[in-house]
């Protein structure tokens, strides 16, 4: 009998590598223009940054308190080359003086234009001018996955840059002052107390949040203010130094609406507002507003997204009646409520 010949494949052919170990030396070179990639767009946007962020010292209001960082201490940065600087509410509540200190080693005094505790935003001025500022991205376009790149000063480091991913979006947060605040990202970028007002950053260097929380002792939850609600925030604080708001008293988050309903319905937009909690003896609970309930429309005015919601409950509502249209199971309901004004203490 004659012996047939084996026939040697690559893995198992003479001299092979049975463990793939040249493989594995390969590979590195293949992954390192990713890696080179991904880098760069890291630095880049952080280079262009960095001189618009800022460290802030807020020192309490008390004798004594003039010299040094005697209270807290956080991140913002320059909407404005004239010196209009965001940050968080609770990194500046309470301050007898405001200091910020520039990516240049100056340290200037800041007055504080306007506090928003319920988005956990505030607005600070700085005297002088040709300051560097940053402008503000859609936080709508966001997409879980895309990279996220945060700026701030973590335990008085200052100019401290650390990347991640943005891990989720359509969250709830609870601020301060005990109003949920809606649309919250959520990443993985490191942040620790100090990177608090600082900016959550796309890879075009443009302002997609505002840090505001980490959750202890949990590794990667963080989360920052959408930069749609920041933007909104900022024009009204920089104008009145507060808000005025009209209150319905729902927290809710952006949702698909289902084809068949939009089609049925003949509904402009793809996305209601998902009511998910209605706080006890507020406007929309005397009105009988559900969870569950998708609003759709204020006086028929379009509400296809959380920030939409928010920009129509502005103060010349407050104490008039207006229509909610809401879908509820397949119903269309339109549901009467009479808002009113935010307490202040809730922003």
């Amino acid at each position: 009998m004659v012996a047939r010949p084996r026939l040697f494949t690559v893995k198992d052919s003479p001299g092979a590598d049975p463990d793939g170990a040249a493989e594995r030396n390969r590979r590195p070179l293949v992954d390192r223009p990713l890696l080179d990639a991904y880098s760069e767009a890291v630095s880049a946007a952080a280079e262009r940054s960095q001189a618009a962020v800022v460290h802030i010292e807020a020192q309490e209001a008390r004798a004594g308190a003039t010299d040094g960082p005697t209270g807290g201490s956080g991140s913002g940065f320059f909407l404005s080359p004239d010196g209009y600087v965001m940050t968080n509410s609770h990194v500046v509540s309470g301050a007898g003086a405001l200091r910020v200190c520039l990516a240049d080693g100056r340290r200037l005094p800041a007055d504080l234009i306007g506090d928003d505790p319920g988005t956990d935003l505030a607005i600070l001025r700085v005297g002088g001018g040709n300051f560097v500022p940053l402008a503000f991205g859609d936080s709508d376009l966001l997409r879980p996955g895309q990279i996220a790149i945060a700026l701030g000063s973590p335990m008085g480091f200052q100019q401290t840059v650390t990347a991640g991913i943005v891990s989720g979006l359509g969250r709830s947060l609870r601020s301060a002052s005990g109003r949920l605040i809606d649309n919250v990202i959520q990443t993985d970028a490191a942040l620790n107390p100090g990177n608090s007002g600082g900016p959550l950053l796309n890879t075009r260097s443009e302002v997609v949040g505002v840090n505001t929380a980490i959750i202890r002792p949990a590794q990667g939850l963080c989360f920052a203010i959408a930069s749609n609600i920041a933007r909104w925030v900022a024009g009204w604080l920089i104008k009145d130094g507060r808000i005025r708001r009209s209150f319905i008293g729902v927290a809710g988050q952006t949702v698909p609406l289902l084809r068949k309903l939009a089609r049925h319905y003949h509904l402009p937009a793809e996305t209601g507002v998902l009511v998910h909690s209605v706080e006890p003896g507020s406007p929309a609970a005397r009105a009988h507003v559900q969870e569950g309930d998708i609003i759709i429309e204020i006086d028929e005015n379009l509400v296809s997204t959380i920030d939409a919601l928010h920009r129509q409950l502005t103060a010349d509502r407050i104490g008039r009646r207006v229509t909610l249209t809401v879908l509820r199971h397949t119903e269309r309901l339109a549901v009467p409520v009479f808002p009113v004004e935010t307490p202040a203490a809730a922003g």
